[in-house]
């Protein structure tokens, strides 16, 4: 995957919250986007998952624009964990299969053990039949939000694009993300995390900070901060 020269924007807004961001991102690696809130770290996020269309500048995946693949291909290398989780009304297993009419049993329960949600699932009441309402009222913050990383693995994607997947994780869950990352880069997969906690990064070989909409290695932010009047941009 690559991000080349990307000015996205919100649909409507009036001007874009990400400037330029340009990296590439290699198999068996993982990127981490880092800066404080409303730095654009969601907007590229979306971009590079296929969500939102950039202004200007392209992603590409395989050397080809992720608007030239259809919906359905591109899910199949591409998983997607926002930021704010959302659960279908339907079983655990409907839930990380993505509704599909027709999941394979295996593959449900293959991406659960790559997210660390197997054990997890298997202790709910009905464990992959346990019925999920809609928003997924029923569950923890964890809970949600591991069955959604699940869903993102599902299908074996190339790549997954995560943002904030710690937010409601406690110290077993953010294990099992790590786990997860790990386990995606040694099948030769690849991952970009967005995160406010340094743990999330402990995988990722290069972390990139969003300083007014764009995207600088992490080793020039005092740099950055210093052309900036002195102003810390992050941690």
């Amino acid at each position: 995957m690559a991000a080349e020269t990307l000015y996205v924007g919100a649909p409507g807004a009036a001007r874009p919250a990400v400037r330029g961001a340009s990296f590439e991102l290699h198999p068996g690696s993982a990127v981490g986007i880092a800066g404080p809130s409303a730095s654009g770290k969601s907007t590229l996020a979306r971009a590079l998952a296929g969500v939102w269309p950039p202004l200007s500048g392209k992603v590409t995946l395989a050397g080809a624009a992720l608007d030239q693949y259809g919906e359905a291909a591109l899910a199949g290398h591409l998983g997607w964990l926002p930021q704010e989780v959302v659960l279908f009304e339907g079983t655990v297993a409907e839930n990380i299969a993505r509704l599909d009419p027709d999941p394979d049993p295996e593959a449900v329960v293959t991406a659960a053990r790559h997210a660390g949600a197997h054990e997890m699932t298997l202790s709910l009441p009905g464990g992959y039949d346990f019925e999920v309402a809609a928003g997924g009222a029923a569950l923890s913050g964890g809970q949600r939000q591991r069955i959604a990383l699940a869903r993102a693995f599902y299908g074996d994607p190339a790549i997954v694009v995560l943002d904030e997947p710690d937010a409601h994780l406690d110290a077993e869950g953010a294990a099992a993300l790590n786990r997860a990352v790990a386990g995606l880069k040694a099948r030769g997969g690849a991952a970009v995390i967005v995160a406010h906690r340094p743990g999330a990064f402990v995988q990722c070989d290069a972390v990139l900070t969003m300083v007014d909409g764009a995207c600088v290695p992490r080793s020039r932010r005092r740099t950055v901060a210093r052309r900036r009047g002195g102003r810390k941009r992050c941690r």
